[in-house]
């Protein structure tokens, strides 16, 4: 049985005393991966995450299977696992066809991916950034109309391969374009992990001097340089109470040859544990869960805090 030591809890000033993890592994996690694995193990992953106390769960993606080969099975895991009561599980709809079919299954919140630079939308949606906008307004609308909550990822929003450094200007007009389609939450994505904490915090502070509420704004850093965690730190500081994360570190992203692995729900947990930070997540239910799906994947987790558990355990 695993068992994790504590080391205490030395609580800073300024930070909040709970978050939401969005936990994005079993989608942008297994996006990722080159193993296309079974619709009964992506189920048991699923179920594993809430039964670890996890409240959002991304679970999949109705993007064409041509694009991303390793969710072609949508229907079929949101008809497979067994959901949680209180548990929202999102889906990542590219259009309205997509939206259609998500509808059709009963789910109750999606997630659309913008860019905030027009080098990635060429590469990622094939549209203009203004183009990508104009397709995601009826499919925000008519989920809004039907009562499901809307995340929108902006992607490139610390930096891009292409372009380099991205105006922050340019973050704050996507976002606030984003918003008044009707959007619920934005989450600002790190996509190739270059970011740092004093960009964050200008970032974050761009946008909600823009009066985008604090409160509506989520952070999914990549850990392409190390600097995942204290890039979160930074942005708890300023008040953000959710977190994108990928138990094991799974995943980066396909279009981007840079973006390495997520931040690591594991990782996080650690460091928001000895801050006091309560997120409801069971450290050791999810090591174990990352050890078992490390184990169908055929490789180890990237996560170190995963690492440090998994190898006490064993000794």
């Amino acid at each position: 049985m695993l068992t994790d030591p504590e080391y205490g809890v030395t609580r800073l000033d300024g930070l909040p005393s709970r978050i939401t993890i969005c936990e994005v592994g079993p989608r942008d996690g297994l996006q990722n991966e080159a193993a296309v694995l079974p619709v009964a193990v992506k189920a048991e992953f699923v179920e594993r995450l809430a039964d670890a106390g996890h409240t959002l769960v991304e679970t999949t993606s109705f993007v064409h299977p041509k694009w991303v080969p390793q969710l072609a099975d949508a229907e079929q895991l949101l008809e497979t696992f067994k959901p949680t009561d209180g548990v929202r599980y999102p889906v990542l709809v590219p259009n309205q066809r997509g939206l259609e079919r998500a509808l059709a299954l009963g789910v109750r919140d999606i997630a659309v991916f913008a860019s905030a630079t027009e080098s990635f939308a060429r590469r990622n949606l094939n549209r203009s950034v203004d183009e990508s906008l104009a397709m995601f307004a009826p499919v925000v609308a008519r989920a809004r109309d039907e009562g499901l909550g809307v995340r929108a990822y902006v992607s490139m929003a610390f930096g891009d391969p292409w372009e380099g450094e991205v105006p922050i200007a340019q973050v704050v007009d996507v976002a606030r374009r984003l918003t008044a389609l009707g959007v619920t939450e934005l989450s600002l994505g790190d996509t190739i992990g270059v970011g740092t904490p004093g960009r964050v915090v200008a970032v974050l502070d761009a946008l909600t001097g823009a009066d985008i509420p604090i409160e509506s704004l989520a952070v999914h850093f990549h850990d392409t340089y190390g600097q995942a965690l204290a890039n979160t730190l930074a942005a708890l500081r300023r008040g953000v109470t959710i977190v994108d994360a990928s138990a094991g570190g799974l995943g980066g992203c396909p279009y981007a040859r840079s973006a390495t692995g997520n931040l690591a729900t594991e990782d996080l947990l650690w460091q928001l544990r000895g801050l006091g930070i309560e997120t409801g997540v069971d450290l050791n239910k999810l090591v174990e869960t990352s050890v078992w799906m490390a184990g169908k994947l055929g490789r180890p987790s990237p996560s170190r805090t995963v690492t440090a558990l998994a190898g006490e355990a064993t000794e």
